[in-house]
């Protein structure tokens, strides 16, 4: 298990373990600069990236916790900048060592456990949020979807106070792909999880007529079931765009009287499903944020609650911290079967995430490949036990950590997430991503407090606090814990008073289009 640091010494440099060859810079360093027992500093280095803490020869491991990120290119001498110019990335043998340090959570008694105000369905299922929504089954229904949705302005909405809006559910696919086989069956389920999620009180569902992804075809093999809650148009057989997007909006008035009689209760945060997200990272998110929103998840699942960690290529590198703590073998072969199918089938021969180059963004932030971000990303989950392993899009069941193949992509991720049950998104970011993820709420969480400060409007929550000395790794998490009840209880985030979210829902395209 990664040790992590909680509350960094102060000093210009970061050292997040004794066994490190390098040291982080807390702020930018100038040549010459005195970094502490002896070193000195031989370039001019940025903020949150990397120096040499001593000499490194060329081929030895660069270690940061005391993990593989890469190794040296050339000789490092100590105190020169390390980064993707004298780092290089390839393979190295990692012990998987299946479930050999499981061990079962913890949970605390019911009595003890949190609660939050949730919307208690009469399904059984606890909502978050309370929207209607419009889903294409393809591309060429797209207009019309997102027409219906915005007919419902906020003016002709103020007399449904507990409806939180109409959305439309459009995306770039559906037609013009394989017939059968796993990317029409992504497609379908995604679109299902979110036909049937908790927090969409009604939903139509709008095809064209022609399409490959058929109305009929979708509703038969995902056992969807038409309802006054669901119901569906096919634009060809209602005559045409004019007249299906009446209907549409004839259909959503008529679901909004009973949309609006909902109220929350109190329910056990044992309902709380949080997709976790990083994208826009820097060099503090090993040492932050995703630490942090780790500590936060440890106490949800004691809770009773569930972590959904996600981006398969954001954990390569570091998956055998992951299949140690499974708690079986055959949950933790599930997830290298997926990373293989990554590396050995998806990705061959592509300029891709997983095989070494992280995004510009990254790079500037001070991440040189993908093993240093992956570092980080999968702090995200905290430190409990893996309990099982998802394919994109699949219903969630299983409580505590489970993890989900996805791809990096940050709408994408999230998308599966929430068509697996996810009724929040918490996401992590360095750099300042912009993002929201109707129908569930988006929590965004900051590594540093530059660019909190300059990015407020769009942040959450500081963990910059963490880096400047006013706040320990555990005092972090039990605030961050705290704002997920606020949230999924009803109180708004950046990105739903902005408005984000309304353009998120991306299903994983993997297939042939032709």
């Amino acid at each position: 298990m990664i040790e992590i640091l909680e509350k960094p010494a102060a000093g210009p440099v970061i050292r997040l373990h004794n066994a490190d060859n390098v040291v982080i810079a807390r702020s930018n360093v100038e040549i010459g600069a005195k970094l502490g027992d002896g070193l000195t500093c031989r370039s001019q280095v940025p903020s949150g990236h990397k120096i040499a803490a001593r000499a490194i020869k060329q081929g030895e491991p660069i270690l940061k916790y005391n993990v593989t990120i890469g190794f040296a290119a050339a000789d490092i001498a100590p105190g020169t900048f390390v980064h993707s110019h004298n780092m290089e990335f390839r393979e190295f043998d990692r012990d998987y060592a299946y479930a050999q340090d499981y061990r079962p959570v913890q949970l605390l008694p019911e009595s003890e456990r949190a609660t939050f105000m949730g919307i208690v369905r009469a399904n059984g299922q606890i909502a978050t949020r309370n929207y209607i929504g419009v889903l294409s089954t393809v591309n060429c229904s797209a207009t019309v979807v997102h027409k219906i949705a915005e007919w419902f302005t906020p003016e002709r909405l103020a007399e449904f106070p507990n409806v939180d809006g109409v959305v439309a559910f459009a995306h770039g696919t559906g037609c013009g792909m394989e017939m059968t086989g796993e990317p029409m069956d992504l497609l379908r389920r995604t679109m299902a999880g979110y036909a049937l999620h908790a927090n969409l009180a009604g939903a139509l569902v709008v095809g064209l007529g022609c399409e490959r992804n058929q109305v009929s075809k979708l509703f038969k093999e995902q056992g969807l079931e038409p309802s006054s809650r669901l119901r569906s148009f096919v634009m060809q057989d209602e005559g045409g765009t004019a007249k299906t997007i009446a209907a549409g909006v004839a259909a959503v008035k008529e679901m909004l009287p009973e949309a609006n009689r909902v109220s929350r209760t109190r329910v056990p945060a044992g309902h709380i499903m949080v997709g976790l997200q990083c994208g826009g990272s820097d060099g503090f998110s090993s040492i932050t944020a995703n630490p942090a929103l780790g500590a936060a998840m440890d106490i949800l699942v004691r809770h009773g609650g569930t972590a959904i960690l996600s981006e398969t290529p954001e954990i390569y590198g570091v998956e055998h911290t992951l299949t140690r703590r499974a708690r079986s073998r055959e949950v933790g072969e599930r997830l290298i079967a997926r990373i293989r199918w990554w590396k050995d089938e998806y990705t061959v021969g592509r300029d891709t995430q997983i095989n070494g180059v992280v995004s510009p963004g990254n790079q500037t932030g001070g991440l040189a490949n993908i093993f240093e971000k992956s570092l980080g990303s999968s702090m995200k989950g905290g430190t409990g036990p893996l309990m099982e392993v998802y394919r994109y899009a699949e219903p969630v069941k299983q409580k505590g950590l489970v993890f989900m193949d996805t791809p990096g992509f940050d709408p994408v991720s999230a998308t599966g997430q929430i068509a697996g049950g996810a009724n929040v998104i918490m996401f992590t970011t360095g750099r300042g991503s912009m993002f929201g993820a109707k129908p569930v709420p988006s929590v965004k969480l900051a590594t540093n407090t530059p660019m909190y400060n300059r990015l407020k409007d769009d942040m959450d929550i500081n963990c910059g606090g963490i880096l400047d000395g006013t706040a320990t790794m555990q005092q972090m998490g039990q605030e961050i814990f705290e704002l997920l009840l606020r949230v999924v209880s009803g109180e708004k985030t950046r990105s739903e008073v902005l408005g984000l979210g309304d353009h998120e829902f991306v299903p994983w395209n993997i297939g042939v289009t032709g």
